[in-house]
């Protein structure tokens, strides 16, 4: 991947000529993908592309619009918000929350998802490094994390005795700790 100014034309150059040599079902398809690419460029949107492309390759969890303490909260942005971003995925509590939208905008809903779930479970069956660190208490987990000066994108901690995966959020600056209990029964999970 680079991150020269080059690269999305690169890709459109390549997808170009492959649209040339397609079949007219696959052109296209071949023209959606050159058209959601330069949507990125016009819109101003290829600097959070690329963190998004950078967050994917190196393990972050899903992406995240923004985050909420309540699912009151929540819901209040989403019901205010003047161009609902319909299947984007926000954190309510912790809780990964899937947005949706009626086409008429006038139903606003938040559909609680299993993505951290997967995400866990993934990383579980993928091969966890040994713990980076070990604490007693999930305050001491925190007082840790949030003391370290690059926020870790994917790092393994105990706390009394049970894993936890250390992440981060970097569209909403987030620092989270997630329970790996959450994708596998505790005393089940092996390290590499």
């Amino acid at each position: 991947m680079s991150k020269d100014w080059e690269f999305p034309f690169r890709v459109l150059n390549l997808l170009g000529r492959l649209r040339e040599e397609s079949t007219s079902e696959e052109e296209e398809y071949l023209g959606a993908a050159m058209d959601a690419l330069y949507f990125i460029l016009r819109t101003g949107q290829s600097h959070d592309f690329e963190a998004y492309r950078e967050s994917n390759k190196d393990g972050a969890p899903p992406l995240v619009i923004a985050a909420f303490d309540t699912k009151e909260s929540a819901e209040a942005w989403l019901k205010n918000h003047p161009n609902p971003p319909t299947g984007a995925d926000v954190l309510v509590a912790g809780e990964y929350h899937y947005a949706n939208c009626s086409d008429d905008l006038k139903r606003r809903h938040l559909l609680r998802t299993k993505t951290l779930e997967h995400y866990l479970r993934a990383a579980i069956d993928d091969g966890l490094p040994p713990p980076a660190a070990t604490f007693d208490t999930l305050e001491q987990a925190r007082a840790w994390v949030d003391s370290q000066p690059e926020p870790p994108r994917q790092v393994v901690i105990t706390i009394a005795g049970e894993p936890h995966l250390v992440a981060y959020h970097y569209k909403v600056g987030l620092r989270a700790i997630y329970p790996l209990s959450r994708a596998a029964p505790p005393g089940s999970i092996n390290y590499e």
